[in-house]
């Protein structure tokens, strides 16, 4: 298998000395060994984003959404899996495999639909870690959106001296986000009864699915499914086409890593920390969608520079940054069917996966899902249509 995406954006996804090999070494690598892809791809389940989503959505009507944030992980959990298996299984990313079994027009509109996602995931990461030195330190929003950009570029730096720091680096962010969410659960004493009955009880209406559909694309991010396929490739062995045990220790990195949010934000701390990490895995993901899809590539630093500019430009013109936020989350459910859609028809057949083929149980939950992103993301165009939202 051909890692030069890999290799020319990130030279440590690909080789790594210090790796243990089975072909050197009979002992079985440690389970600790495997962690770390999922905690990077959850870093966009933290990003700014879902807060404006979770705040706007409490704010207008209070514990009602809950249930979304619960199916929403659940659905995350299984589409990060698949997009694992699919990259330990094959030895190439998601875009790689869309590049390599449909046409070249089909792959062209993936690749629309993949850069759009990538664009409105790079605004909203960005708006929020500026809005989080803004809430710390008081710095104006456009000098906040400078700095936000300098310190991405010094964190994508560290990677010069190895992936593996900067996947360290980023746990470290994910660390901070779940001590300030677990402060802010204790400060603000929710009431856990209500909590309890609306994340059990689904309820929608058309006042509330823009907000829904808004927290769906916030939590099933489209850009992360094609990252976290690239992500596993390092712990890759050849042998791992045939044997299951990566594939069951990746599981165990998504479920730990998944349901870091729920360990729950000091709101600018977490807001600043998301900012400044899901906007470097934002741009790691771009690259991996352009290479994988087009088979090119330009430098991550001139990608950062160049999708800087939105959210410079919005914060410029004054737009408000929540409702900004909140639409962009908007934009990537409507990009999701072009990243879950290809994944299921790709784990599902035998002659990729060989014996990492989908199940029928599994193959069943991931239409599911597609169903109901697919079913949601109409719903909201007909409330828009009619003018009833």
């Amino acid at each position: 298998m051909d890692h030069s995406i890999l290799h020319n954006s990130f030279p440590e996804l690909t080789t790594d000395p210090a790796v243990p090999n089975k072909k050197t070494q009979k002992i079985p690598r440690e389970a600790w060994w495997y962690l770390g892809p999922a905690f990077v791809a959850s870093v966009a389940y933290m990003d700014p984003g879902n807060f404006a989503t979770n705040i706007e959505g409490g704010a207008r009507f209070g514990y009602e959404l809950l249930w979304v944030l619960l199916w929403s992980n659940a659905m995350a959990i299984l589409v990060q899996y698949l997009a694992a298996k699919l990259g330990i299984a094959t030895g190439k990313t998601l875009p790689e495999n869309c590049r390599a079994e449909f046409s070249r027009r089909v792959t062209v509109g993936l690749w629309l639909a993949a850069e759009v996602a990538a664009m409105a995931t790079d605004l909203a990461e960005f708006l929020g870690a500026a809005l989080g030195f803004y809430l710390l330190f008081g710095i104006p929003l456009l000098s906040a959106a400078i700095l936000t950009g300098i310190c991405v570029m010094l964190i994508l730096a560290i990677e010069q001296f190895g992936f593996q720091w900067l996947e360290r680096i980023i746990m470290v962010f994910v660390g901070v986000i779940g001590i300030a969410y677990a402060v802010e659960m204790f400060l603000s004493k929710p009431s856990w009864g209500p909590i309890l009955k609306h994340v059990v009880i689904p309820e929608i209406h058309s006042s509330s699915i823009y907000l829904a559909v808004s927290m769906l694309g916030a939590t099933v991010m489209p850009h992360v499914i094609y990252l976290h396929s690239a992500l596993v490739l390092p712990r890759r062995d050849p042998a791992d086409r045939e044997e299951h045990h990566h594939r069951k220790m990746e599981l165990v990195d998504v479920l730990l890593a998944m349901n870091g949010k729920f360990a729950a934000g000091a709101f600018a701390v977490a807001l600043l920390a998301s900012g400044l990490s899901s906007s470097t895995v934002g741009t790691m993901a771009g690259q991996v969608i352009l290479q994988g899809f087009m088979n090119f590539r330009i430098s991550i630093f001139l990608r950062r520079l160049v999708t800087m500019i939105p959210a410079i430009v919005v914060i410029a013109l004054g737009l408000d940054p929540l409702k900004t936020l909140v639409l962009s989350q908007a934009i990537l459910s409507f990009c999701l069917p072009f990243a879950v859609i290809p994944l299921l028809m790709l784990t599902r057949r035998k002659d990729l996966m060989g014996t990492h083929a989908n199940r029928p149980i599994t193959n069943f939950l991931a239409v599911t899902c597609a169903s109901v992103i697919l079913v949601m993301n109409v719903w909201l165009l007909v409330t828009i249509v009619s003018g009833k939202s």
